[in-house]
């Protein structure tokens, strides 16, 4: 499984926005090389004044120190869950996202040993935990969420996974990869069978809106 994913990913042409005027940010989704593989997540620690009890992807802002997206994904995964860098495979990226904060947010996979001895940063998170690719292969959605972008509906699914609620950007980044990366008939922009929840129309930050294509993901539900 995880050989093809990488093959996938290698012939993927993920949609850049370097072009895009806006502060840079970078997440790594782990995928943890167990028999039956599992995809890390973290939880936003409840006592952060923005994003707090969000199920996320580690990651964050790019730094001056930085040599590039992937050097960024990888130090905030190093200081967010004390996973060291020389652990993880790459895979490669997937495509950018801007939310609506008017960040530019470039996704990478890698692959990591299953049982690291993983700590979560108590200043910014309260919980590391895996769910089985199979979960989201299946498509064990509970709803799917209706974002409507500029115009542009988005069917975001929401997975609920022991009290954990993957959904927003998150949830994006993931359709993208169970599409290219395995082959799953899943697409943001078609409507999928099921209940569905809708939020009110967003619009996208005013400098990046002309320069960001029709059919980009391009947005963060915060609650």
């Amino acid at each position: 499984m995880l050989e093809k994913l990488r093959k996938r990913l290698q012939q993927h042409t993920p949609q850049r926005l370097d072009h895009v005027a806006l502060p840079e940010a970078a997440v790594l989704m782990p995928i943890v090389e167990r028999p039956a593989p599992t995809l890390l997540f973290t939880r936003r620690a409840s006592h952060l004044n923005t994003h707090r009890g969000q199920v996320a992807f580690p990651g964050g802002k790019r730094e001056p120190g930085d040599a590039d997206l992937y050097a960024t994904a990888l130090r905030e995964a190093e200081e967010e869950i004390a996973l060291a860098p020389g652990l993880v495979k790459p895979l490669g990226r997937l495509s950018d996202v801007i939310s609506l904060h008017g960040i530019r947010v470039t996704p990478w996979v890698g692959i990591i040993p299953p049982d690291l001895p993983l700590v979560a940063d108590p200043a910014e998170l309260d919980a590391i935990f895996e769910v089985p690719l199979s979960h989201f292969l299946d498509d064990q959605r509970t709803h799917t969420d209706v974002i409507t972008v500029d115009g542009v509906a988005h069917y975001v699914p929401s997975y609920q996974v022991d009290g954990h609620i993957i959904w927003g950007l998150s949830a994006m980044m993931l359709v993208e990869l169970l599409a290219e990366g395995f082959g799953m008939n899943i697409d943001l922009y078609q409507r999928p069978p099921g209940a569905l929840r809708h939020y009110p129309e967003r619009r996208t930050p005013t400098s990046s809106r002309s320069a960001t294509a029709e059919r980009a993901p391009v947005t963060r539900i915060t609650k």
